[in-house]
């Protein structure tokens, strides 16, 4: 108990001013009932000597007691008591992670369930749901590369940023080295302990200004990890093409330069991964999610905790009790 009030703090401290009224009560009462008997002559007092006192008239006060208590409570209770729990060291893993995820047009194949994209968008949301300590940011690429999120660590706003995301809003092709590049870029002055991009791709290079390799260079130089992933089955994935009957599935071959993903992913000390389907790219990333957990002691407070309702309970209580005791034992009969 004694270490609870010590760890008490005011949110509005300056209410506790008003605690000033309550001596003056205590005096105003105690002036008002030593006026309030009239004088009596007596030829003696030796039989009074006799007479005990009754609850009533020892206990007289108790009414105006309780309610200075409950003043004072109420007082407490406008100042807005608050409590903290005490610092505490906890272990976080949190790093840095840029998603370069290819648009391309290849990635409305339908090997993966609805389409490659779609599947690409949604298991890279859950993948972010699932490091709620990390900064992760979102670079896409085609025929070029933009950044779609920067590092962030309001994730709300970046899984809304994977909404508008569909092949054919910026030039098509295939840019590996540009989207590599760019995550490098938004990356490299971060000052987390690990940073990491994970690149997407369904295809290979056929545009762009900076060749895969190179980039990768340029991402070990500034430390950074690169894990690659190669999507699409083995063979012909099924996919649809515009013809002058319309919009029809066809077969196409699925080609995916691995040996260049997997040289990008050794340069930089990352992995390769192929996912075929929905359901290997699910694990890839979890993979990825077990390979990565940087662990970092920090310090922490929580909170700080409202503790009114504990007071206000109280005065309320002994309010009821003096309001039952002056229409009951203490009432004043006409």
């Amino acid at each position: 108990m004694i270490s609870y009030f010590k760890s008490l703090t005011f949110a509005q401290p300056y209410w506790l001013l008003l605690m000033l009224i309550i001596p003056a009560l205590i005096a105003y009462y105690w002036w008002k009932n030593k006026h309030q008997f009239a004088s009596l002559q007596l030829s003696g007092v030796d039989w009074v000597k006799s007479v005990q006192p009754n609850f009533k008239t020892r206990f007289r006060a108790l009414p105006f007691a309780l309610r200075m208590i409950a003043l004072a409570l109420l007082i407490i209770v406008m100042a807005r008591p608050q409590t903290s729990n005490r610092q505490k060291q906890v272990h976080i893993e949190g790093i840095d992670i840029m998603l370069a995820i290819d648009i391309s047009g290849s990635m409305r194949a339908r090997d993966l369930r609805p389409d490659r994209l779609e599947a690409a968008k949604e298991v890279a949301v859950n993948f972010i749901k699932s490091r709620s300590n990390d900064r992760i940011g979102l670079v896409v690429f085609s025929g070029e590369a933009f950044t779609q999120c920067p590092l962030t660590t309001d994730h709300t706003v970046l899984i809304d940023l994977f909404k508008p995301i569909k092949s054919g809003i910026i030039e098509d092709g295939t840019a590996i080295g540009d989207g590599l590049a760019t995550a490098v870029n938004r990356i490299k002055d971060s000052e987390a302990i690990s940073r990491v991009i994970i690149l997407l791709t369904d295809g290979v290079q056929n545009m762009g200004s900076i060749d895969p390799i190179t980039a990768a260079e340029i991402a070990k130089s500034f430390g950074i990890r690169v894990y690659t992933i190669g999507v699409g089955t083995h063979g012909t994935a099924p996919m649809p093409v515009t013809t002058p009957f319309g919009e029809q599935m066809m077969d196409v071959e699925v080609k995916i330069d691995e040996p260049i993903l997997k040289k990008v992913a050794q340069i930089t000390d990352g992995q390769y991964f192929r996912a075929t389907d929905k359901s290997s790219l699910n694990k890839v990333y979890a993979k990825i999610d077990a390979l990565e957990k940087s662990k970092i002691d920090v310090n922490i407070f929580q909170n700080k905790t409202e503790e009114f309702i504990h007071f206000a309970i109280a005065a309320l209580l002994l309010l009821l009790a003096d309001l039952i005791l002056r229409f009951t034992i203490f009432r004043i009969k006409p």
